[in-house]
């Protein structure tokens, strides 16, 4: 569980920038070394680019606030907000990503991963789920 202190009124904006921060946090806990964040082209955007050995991973965040931080785990969870990653949104970040490698010159094996962050506004209080692979 991870803790936050920013945030004064809770719109969809700093939500997802809470999200995302805490989404960077929760992979530098696992390993995973943050190479860029918010890289955007016309076409789409990666909110999260990291490494973890000689792996790259573009990671989709979706956070979502809630009364009380639910147990995270994909079975036992009513409400995954990784649902609206919808396959068009896939195809952006899949579109952006291969920009990405290809003006990076990046022949590393790769992967396009999401991260559902449940933000607990009143506890100051985060949890993240990972999902990998799901392009």
């Amino acid at each position: 569980m991870e803790h936050f202190s920013k945030l004064g009124h809770s719109n969809t904006k700093e939500i997802g920038g809470l999200g995302e921060e805490m989404a960077r946090r929760f992979l530098v806990e696992r390993g995973f070394v943050i190479v860029e964040s918010n890289y955007r082209k016309k076409w789409g955007e990666i909110d999260i680019i990291a490494k973890k050995g000689n792996k790259w991973h573009f990671v989709e965040v979706k956070a979502v606030s809630c009364e009380k931080l639910p147990d995270v785990s994909s079975e036992s969870n009513s409400y995954r907000p990784e649902e609206n990653i919808h396959p068009k949104k896939l195809e952006k970040v899949a579109r952006t990503t291969e920009t990405y490698l290809l003006e990076k010159n990046i022949e590393e094996d790769w992967q396009i991963d999401a991260i559902a962050v449940f933000l607990c506004i009143k506890d100051k209080k985060a949890r993240c789920r990972m999902l990998e692979n799901v392009f």
